[in-house]
């Protein structure tokens, strides 16, 4: 665990160290919680975007051959309110969306997934840090609710 915290922390100076004035549409970077692992962003509008991950999730898996992590793949449309809260440098928009997961493991889990988070985006940096909160809807291959949490944080090209 350890190691874990001290690449999480190289990797966030990394990310902050190298940010330019000039960022894009498209962010990747690392998100921590459940679940963990590599995360992306392409903004598509001034308020929307399209999010995911692919990343381990670490709980509700009974196969011990995989020590308890399972791939956790997740795909969402989003939508920004710049509105809400107002911060003297860079913008905090809280965001809300949906979209779907798929998490393999023995009897895989397919599900509708329900973000809704807070993304400060650093200003002149295109570097953002977000914390969120997902209800979830398992459909197969039963029904069940759940939910994830996780932050991240995303570099810009």
């Amino acid at each position: 665990m350890k190691t874990l915290s001290l690449v999480i922390v190289l990797t966030a100076i990394l990310f902050y160290s190298n940010a330019v004035a000039e960022g894009g549409n498209f962010g990747l970077g690392i998100i921590i919680g459940e679940p963990t692992g590599f995360s992306a962003k392409l903004w598509t509008g001034n308020n929307t975007a399209l999010d995911g991950a692919v990343a381990w999730s670490f709980i509700g898996n009974n196969d011990n051959n995989n020590h308890n992590r399972v791939l956790h793949v997740h795909a969402d449309f989003l939508y920004h309110n710049f509105n809400l809260f107002k911060v003297e440098k860079g913008r905090l928009p809280l965001y809300y969306g949906f979209g779907g997961r798929i998490k393999f493991q023995e009897e895989s889990r397919v599900g509708i997934r329900i973000p809704v988070g807070l993304e400060y985006i650093f200003e002149r940096n295109y570097v953002d840090m977000f914390l969120e909160i997902v209800p979830l809807f398992d459909l197969t291959p039963e029904t069940e609710f759940g939910i994830n949490g996780a932050i991240g944080i995303r570099y810009f090209f």
